[in-house]
Parts: C-alpha cells; structure tokens; sequence
C-alpha cells in the first residue's frame, strides 16, 4: 500500500507484504519511508564505508537519510561522518546525531563515555539495541534509512530482518576467489526472511594506477558479474580503491568524498 507506515501491529489490512510479525513499531514521532539493509557474508569488505558512501550520496541528492548503525561490537559510522559527543534525548525519545549535510545518524558510539571501550555484550542485549535503535529514536521525517548490518548471517542479521520492516539490501563484496560464497550466505538468508535483495555493490573492485592510469586488480579479477547472473540480482556498482577517499574517512570527511560509481543506484532509489 502507498500509505503503509511499516508498523504492521497496527494495522488491519491483509496484505501480500504483511510480517508475521515480529516487526516492531517505529517511535511514534518517525515516520520513515523506506529501509534498506547493507549486509555482507564477511567482515573486511567495507560495508560500513558503502552505507556511510549510499548515505551522504542520497542527501546530496535531496532526500532525507539516515544510518541507523546494527554493527554494535564494531560500530565505525560516527568516525566517518567526524561526529564525536553524545546524543541527545528529549521527551520524544532519544535524538540521532546530525551530521554537516543532514544525515541522522544512531550509534552505540554516540551512547559511550568512552568510544574505545569494547562493547563486550551478549547477542540479546545487543539485538534489544538495535530494536531500541527502532523504536525509542525519533528519526522525524526521513526517505530512507540504512541500516549497517553487522558481517554474517547471525544473530543480529536475524534480530533486524524480524524487528525492522525491510524494504530490501545490499550485498557488498569484494574480487576474490570466495566472493560466491560470501555473496550466497547473505543472499540466502534474505530468501529465507523474505527480504528483497536489490542487487550487489563490488568494494575494492580495481586501483587505478595515479601515474599511468592503468587499472590493476589488486584483489584478483573480478566475479560479480557472474556471481550475479547466476542469482539473476544486478550488480549496482564497483568501487575503485582509492588512497584519498581513505584518508577522507580517517578525517571524519566521508561526506566530501565524490563516488560517481553509486549515481545510478541513488537515482533508482529516488522512485524505489
């Protein structure tokens, strides 16, 4: 339905997209329109680095976006955005940090005294955080909000596609030799959530040589496109490694990074 708010615990219509339904309600003072899970098979692959890049890409683009960030134990969006500092709450429920261009952000780091104390909790505690992430916060009015996943197909992953009303995710990958694998767990479980997966984003894909602008495969040639034809998803976009968009991020400056490689994805999303 076009007017669906998600909440399918208040809702009496039978329809086809209807959660059984462990599905949470969203604080009553948000009102979201899409949510789109980033997930990977396994860590090391940038997957935070491509939701901080879909996030600052969709509000240069004019929508209202968020990060709600699941990767509790190694939780790395707030660093990226330079945000420091703790949220704020009021009587609406807490309040997501803001960052230079807009994007609302909630993070286990912007709850920590200290952001380098290890968050040494069990996967219920965790995954009762990342549903407080859902229903205590008051997003306001946002398009879109990701959802940086944790790696794997775990706990988390399980405790997000129950809580939260996925529209769709990400998988992001890298060229080598195990990307089949890692990119049919993530698929896999999605099929078994009934969560659609829009396609695959490639992280690290080629570096392009400074000097001579020659392309070289530092990870091995790439496999997405046959991974993806076999799963029959597109592949949204390869990334390039690039040495000034790291250092970027290590500056908290994400969000002056230009990634012309996700315009066409960001542009789908627009009527997604």
């Amino acid at each position: 339905m076009s007017d669906c708010t998600h909440d399918c615990s208040s809702c009496s219509q039978d329809c086809s997209s209807r959660k059984e339904s462990f599905i949470q309600p969203m604080n009553e003072h948000s009102h979201i329109k899409r949510v789109v899970g980033v997930v990977s098979g396994k860590g090391g692959v940038g997957k935070s680095l491509v939701t901080c890049l879909l996030a600052a890409k969709c509000r240069k683009a004019g929508l209202n976006v968020g990060i709600l960030d699941a990767d509790v134990t190694g939780p790395s969006v707030p660093k990226s955005f330079g945000l420091t500092g703790n949220a704020m709450q009021d009587e609406t429920g807490l309040l997501p940090t803001v960052s230079k261009s807009g994007v609302k952000i909630m993070s286990v780091n912007l709850l920590l005294e200290d952001v380098n104390a290890p968050v040494v909790w069990r996967g219920p505690v965790i995954s009762g955080m990342i549903q407080q992430f859902w229903t205590d916060v008051n997003w306001g009015d946002l398009d879109i909000l990701f959802v940086d996943m944790p790696p794997g197909t775990g706990d988390v992953a399980l405790t997000v596609f129950q809580s939260l009303p996925v529209d769709g995710i990400v998988i992001v990958s890298t060229p080598q030799d195990l990307v089949k694998m890692i990119v049919n767990k993530a698929y896999n479980m999605a099929q078994m959530m009934n969560v659609p997966v829009l396609g695959l984003i490639e992280n690290m894909s080629y570096f392009i040589c400074p000097h001579c602008s020659e392309k070289h495969s530092i990870f091995g040639e790439s496999q997405i496109d046959e991974t993806a034809a076999e799963l029959n998803l597109p592949v949204l976009a390869k990334l390039p490694i690039d040495q000034r968009n790291a250092r970027l991020v290590d500056d908290g400056r994400v969000e002056d990074i230009d990634c012309p490689e996700l315009d066409d994805f960001v542009n789908a999303l627009n009527i997604f």
